[in-house]
């Protein structure tokens, strides 16, 4: 099981972000092997980082090679004053069961 972490500085966002941004999350979710996703923001840095859940790396390479995660790539500078991406091996997944989550199902 892996996990990609997108953490971003925001920017200025426009019609054509917020519609690659829509057009990557629906790709995402449409890819085998997809577990789900969490979102988080850092009050104090502004910060956002969004987890996305995989069954395997070869999940997960889809959506690095989907045709508009590409294109929102080389374009990023326009969105974003800075990023930062960070792919893991899930080693395991605990919890109390009192909170949703992607991996929420017994893993280990």
């Amino acid at each position: 099981m892996f996990v990609s972490t997108f953490t971003f500085a925001p920017g200025a966002f426009d019609q054509e972000f917020h519609r690659m941004d829509a057009a990557i999350a629906e790709a995402a979710r449409a890819i085998p092997g997809y577990l789900g996703e969490e979102s988080w923001e850092n009050p104090a840095t502004g910060l956002v980082a969004n987890s996305y859940y995989w069954d395997s790396m070869a999940a997960l390479e889809q959506l690095m090679q989907h045709p508009t995660h590409r294109a929102a790539k080389q374009q990023q500078a326009r969105w974003l004053a800075g990023y930062h991406v960070v792919v893991a091996q899930v080693l395991a997944s605990h919890g109390d069961g009192r909170i949703a989550h992607p991996l929420a199902s017994p893993m280990v």
